[in-house]
């Protein structure tokens, strides 16, 4: 059986290397998508069907459905990859960039859920990957909005995953740890446009920033993006795929850690790495 995977965002990162290695995979016809089809020739040279989507847009979404479902019948897997970070604190960060943030992350990712639905039901199987992070299961300082739009995230896919189940369609998230891929610079340069140099988080945020750059160069604490798009591919064509993917050991063991020392213990620990930093 063919199995049509929709993929957002794959001109880097996580959706580039699930967009590859799913194209080495028998049966998959892989959909790939990015605001700029140029940014994914290479994707299209190896066997991909490319197509211009952004998931602001809803003209943009809809088209990039109708195209599926008029050559495959119906999207028989949604990758919702599109995602960035926006970082700064909760008082300094500007509320339209959080919008904008929130418009991608978690409302694009809704809409296109939406949209591939009917098609499913009436397939009477389907499959939604979510790709989340380890920060929708805990929250680090100055990273507030993007956590809270993963927090949304991992939501909507509870509530989606029991609404759809009588009609054959399963639903994942993904939660990948640090990944070697464009957003640590993306969050960067967020949290430096964001922070207010002579400002009351000055040392806060400077610390975040040394933080951000050894953990997520460390080889040790982060991942190719190859490891998370196994895991995804797992979730896609797994007879029992799990409702939740926590991708890498460092994700894993922070996550039980806050589940297991609670708010006052985990603040301290991080007061104590961030003083370090």
């Amino acid at each position: 059986m063919t199995t049509a995977v929709l993929i957002t965002g794959t001109s880097s990162g996580i959706g580039r290397a699930a967009a590859a290695r799913l194209l080495r995979r028998p049966g998959v016809t892989v959909y790939a998508t990015a605001r700029r089809v140029d940014a994914i020739a290479d994707l299209a040279a190896a066997g991909a069907t490319t197509i211009a989507l952004d998931v602001t847009d809803e003209a943009s979404m809809r088209a990039a459905v109708e195209q599926v479902e008029a050559e495959r019948g119906a999207v028989g897997a949604l990758v919702n990859n599109a995602g960035y970070g926006e970082y700064g604190t909760v008082e300094e960060t500007d509320l339209a960039a959080v919008r904008r943030q929130f418009e991608t992350n978690v409302l694009g990712l809704a809409r296109m859920t939406q949209l591939v639905l009917p098609g499913m039901r009436a397939a009477g199987s389907g499959r939604v990957v979510n790709v989340s992070s380890m920060g929708g299961r805990m929250v680090l300082p100055v990273g507030g909005y993007y956590h809270a739009s993963k927090y949304a995230v991992e939501a909507l896919s509870d509530a989606l995953r029991f609404e759809v189940a009588p009609f054959g369609v399963r639903v994942s998230v993904v939660e990948p740890g640090l990944t070697r891929t464009e957003f640590a610079g993306t969050a960067s340069a967020t949290l430096a446009a964001s922070a207010v140099p002579t400002g009351p988080y000055a040392a806060l945020t400077a610390a975040t920033q040394r933080q951000v750059a050894a953990s997520y160069g460390s080889r040790l604490l982060s991942v190719r993006p190859d490891s998370v798009a196994r895991v995804i591919e797992h979730a896609i064509v797994s007879d029992r795929p799990r409702h939740r993917y926590v991708v890498t050991p460092t994700a894993r063991m922070l996550v039980q850690t806050r589940r297991l020392l609670g708010s006052r213990v985990f603040d301290a620990l991080l007061l104590r790495q961030l003083a370090r930093a």
